[in-house]
């Protein structure tokens, strides 16, 4: 069967706007994973953009050979029937937490960029989410169309502006202090291995309903390098931020520094890309607790916006810096087991 470009291109946007979350798209995540470690962190972003790629792939195709619906029959196909059940309680809560970090980063963008308080930004994302719970998930799928492309032109605008300023050599060189200079190593791994356990909520069902491997295969591929393209241009950027690590949205002031003309433009895409992560994790969380415990769909969604809002109160930068590289080490078991199993295409 011949590769189906336009549903690759579509898998590809799907899986790039799943992993640019609140995180990756504030730069608040490439800081704590990559930037901080200076010269490393840059040799880190290329190790973490092959296993995005490789490893996206394969998690795509091995969901559509075994006909995964959902990341728990994937968690069961990876783990076995028993682990992967205890491993699917785990996600449940790694989801909750990411979903209260994504609440938080979007009352970071009201807070430090629009001037007005972190509950604002907070109650407004959930009464859009709850707006968008009832119409359906496709108008989020659409948004990354537009979204994703806008996420990457915007990463290369500013990659360009950063490179013509002083010392720009000397800083992609340049190699920092760091008391724990040990997770410049771990971080590729950690980092690829969060988002990869993460996005299975959506990429499982979205590969298992477009069935073609060769379609699958080149939708993870092309929305790997199109990860790994925004993930190096961030980081050449923040590296040119001084103080980087002291901004909850570092790629937002760095964009008011070098082109003040698209700032309300940016800041709206990475409201978007934050928006999309909200509902995707809901989505998810609503899913898998509808299968143990059976509540009308409008409570459940209330009652995880209640116990996220009360996480998201944490201040930002603490919540992802604390709960992000613990998230990453729990996932390392999943990213090892995904490259020992095999994919069996059906003849």
């Amino acid at each position: 069967m011949k590769t189906n470009w336009g549903a690759a291109f579509q898998i590809a946007a799907v899986y790039v706007g799943t992993v640019v979350g609140a995180g990756f798209a504030t730069g608040r995540e490439i800081v704590e994973f990559f930037s901080r470690f200076g010269l490393f962190g840059l040799i880190g972003v290329f190790m973490a953009g092959y296993i995005l790629t490789y490893m996206g792939a394969k998690l795509m195709r091995i969901a559509a050979s075994i006909g995964a619906r959902s990341y728990e029959e994937m968690n069961e196909h990876l783990f076995g029937k028993f682990f992967g059940r205890i491993i699917n309680i785990v996600m449940l809560f790694m989801l909750l937490g990411v979903c209260a970090v994504m609440l938080s980063g979007a009352g970071a963008v009201f807070e430090e960029q629009l001037g007005l308080t972190k509950s604002i930004g907070i109650f407004v994302t959930i009464g859009l989410s709850l707006a968008v719970m009832f119409v359906g998930l496709k108008g989020v799928f659409a948004v990354n169309i537009v979204v994703v492309p806008m996420m990457i032109l915007f990463s290369l605008i500013m990659f360009f502006l950063s490179v013509k300023l002083p010392g720009f050599v000397e800083q992609v060189v340049f190699l920092p202090y760091a008391e724990d200079g040990w997770k410049a190593v771990i971080g590729p791994f950690s980092y690829t291995a969060l988002n990869l356990s993460l996005a299975q909520a959506v990429l499982v069902p979205v590969a298992a309903e477009i069935k073609d491997d060769s379609t699958v295969k080149w939708g993870g591929i092309l929305g790997g390098i199109a990860l790994t393209l925004i993930l190096l241009s961030s980081h050449l950027t923040l590296i040119m931020l001084p103080g980087f690590e002291t901004f909850e949205i570092p790629m937002a002031v760095i964009m008011k520094q070098l082109a003040s003309g698209l700032y309300w433009i940016f800041v709206l895409i990475v409201y978007g890309e934050i928006f999309t992560s909200v509902i995707g994790n809901i989505f998810g969380l609503e899913r898998q607790i509808q299968k143990y415990i059976k509540l009308p769909s409008l409570l459940v969604v209330a009652l995880l916006f209640v116990i996220c809002y009360f996480i998201s109160l944490i201040d930002y930068g603490t919540l992802l810096s604390v709960l992000y590289p613990v998230f990453g080490y729990i996932s390392l078991i999943f990213i090892v087991l995904l490259w020992m199993k095999p994919v069996d295409i059906p003849k």
